[in-house]
Order: structure tokens, then C-alpha cells, then sequence
């Protein structure tokens, strides 16, 4: 595996493998990774002849009082675990080669699927995404690209960008990675504490009450919601920022329940933000 920092060196040994007929196969992190960030280079390794891993901690997508610096890093360690599944190349860009000085373009996708869920409450997040998305998919020029679907709400944003902009980059969403608990992966559960961490359970059992719920036949999505609410709240630590079921096409909450859904929440606790949905398919 080959460690590059530069935009240029990168954007020219990819050229040297496209002009071979090579597939490029691409995984976006900001690093820290565990056994969902590896699930995507696995993906990746067997649909690609060649895959390439950014690892960048992008600045535009975190809000001022937000966790830029205190976000977990630990290249060395990154380094040994992307090389142990097969990574071709790691892309470690400085914040000043990604944004230069006088850097001065965004890109913003106006939708419904920007302003609600995490955007309601992060503002400025999605444009962040999007634009480091699209630098780096000029930069590498995959093929495919491998996203989690544990941000479903970024996998959506990032499908209708790429369809406004007549990318033909194909994105893939690939399954949420647990623990043996239920606890999705996050680079963020990190600054869990144990008591925490025990907390923090109380997503998943949410979520998954909410899918008996409805696969036994209730519709109305509030009775659902208030469901959801009271188990979360069941614990003194969890703080909620937003409880949704929303369409899974859409993403705009529905009443009542009557096609493909996405139960989504986003959830404190103690300091820790944790985000964490399921899909339910319509029956």
C-alpha cells in the first residue's frame, strides 16, 4: 500500500491505471477506523481492480461549537488496518491542499434532504459534505464509491448530487456494522463511558421496537415515535436531538405508514452525539 499527501501525485498514478482499464473502487473516511470503516474497503476490494482510501478530517462540515479537534485520530493505526484488507492507496491530504488560501467554492444541494434529520440541527453540515465529496471524486475519479448506510440521510444527499451534477461516479450504500450488542460502529463511540456505552444500547432497542411495532401492523407513525421516545428517555444520560420515520426515497417524515420507511434518530449521550436508523421495507 502506497501512503500519498499530494493531489497531483495522486490524480497521475490513477491515470497510469485507468489508461490500463482499471477499475477505481473509493472509500471517503475521516479516519479512526473500525470494522465498518473496513467492511467498505472489503466492499471495495472485491468490486474494484484498484482501491483507493481518503482519510481527511474535513473542516467544512463541522460546526463552530462542534468536535473538529477533539475528533479521534490515530494515523499509524489507520494505516495497519487499511493495509491489512488490501488498500491500493491511502490519500492523507493537509486541510491547506484540500482548501488553499483564497479557496472560495461550495457546493449546496437545495432538497428537503438537506434541511431536515441531521441538517435541521447541523447547519452547514450537508454543504461541507458535499463539497469535499465532490473534490474528492474530481480528485480520484472512481468508479464506485462505498459509503456506510448508517449515514443514510449522506448517502441520499450525496445520490442527488451526483445526479444533479451528472457524475458518473455509481455510490454504494453498504450495511450497518454493530457490535455484538447492537451499538452501531462509530469512530465517536470512543469518548463513551462505560456507563455510557450501556447507555447507549437504548438506540438500537429503540429502533428495533419500532420495527416489531410496525411489522405487527401499526401504521400510525406518532404511536411508533412516542414508542421510541419513552425507551431512549428510559435512560437519565440520553439527550434526543430528533426521532423520525420518514420515507426511505424521500426522506420526508410520514403519518402514516405505507411504503418503505426510515426510522432515523440522532441521540446524546452524555456529550457524545450518536446517530443510528433502520429500514423498514413495507409489507
Amino acid at each position: 500500500m502506497k501512503i500519498i499527501h499530494e493531489i497531483g501525485a495522486l490524480k497521475s498514478v490513477l491515470k497510469h491505471h485507468k489508461m490500463n482499464g482499471k477499475t477505481v473502487g473509493f472509500v471517503p473516511t475521516m479516519g479512526f477506523f473500525h470494522e465498518g470503516h473496513l467492511s467498505l474497503m472489503k466492499y471495495a476490494r472485491k468490486k474494484s481492480d484498484v482501491v483507493v482510501v481518503s482519510l481527511f478530517v474535513n473542516p467544512t462540515q463541522f460546526g463552530p461549537s462542534e468536535d473538529f479537534d477533539a475528533y479521534p485520530r490515530n494515523l499509524d493505526r489507520d494505516m495497519d488496518l487499511c493495509n491489512s484488507v488490501g488498500v491500493d492507496y491511502m490519500f492523507v491530504p493537509e486541510v491547506l491542499e484540500m482548501y488553499p488560501e483564497g479557496y472560495a467554492t461550495y457546493v449546496t444541494v437545495e432538497s428537503d434532504m438537506t434541511n431536515q434529520l441531521c441538517g435541521a440541527s447541523r447547519p452547514g453540515h450537508f454543504k461541507g459534505v458535499a463539497t469535499v465529496v465532490t473534490k474528492l471524486f474530481n480528485i480520484v475519479e472512481p468508479d464506485f464509491a462505498f459509503f456506510g448506510q448508517k449515514d443514510a440521510q449522506q448517502v441520499s444527499v450525496l445520490k442527488r448530487m451526483c445526479k444533479d451534477l451528472n457524475s458518473s461516479v455509481e455510490i454504494i450504500a453498504c450495511p450497518i456494522v454493530r457490535e455484538s450488542d447492537g451499538l452501531a460502529m462509530s469512530s465517536r463511540n470512543v469518548y463513551l463511558s462505560q456507563s455510557e456505552r450501556q447507555d447507549a444500547l437504548v438506540l438500537y432497542k429503540a429502533l428495533s421496537e419500532a420495527e416489531r411495532l410496525i411489522r405487527k401492523g401499526q401504521r400510525e407513525a406518532i404511536s411508533v415515535k412516542n414508542t421510541m421516545v419513552e425507551i431512549i428517555e428510559s435512560v437519565s444520560t440520553s439527550k434526543i436531538d430528533y426521532v423520525e420515520i420518514v420515507s426511505a426515497t424521500t426522506l420526508k417524515p410520514v403519518e402514516t405508514i405505507t411504503e418503505d420507511t426510515l426510522i432515523a434518530l440522532a441521540v446524546k449521550i452524555g456529550k457524545t452525539r450518536l446517530i443510528d436508523n433502520l429500514n423498514v421495507d413495507f409489507l
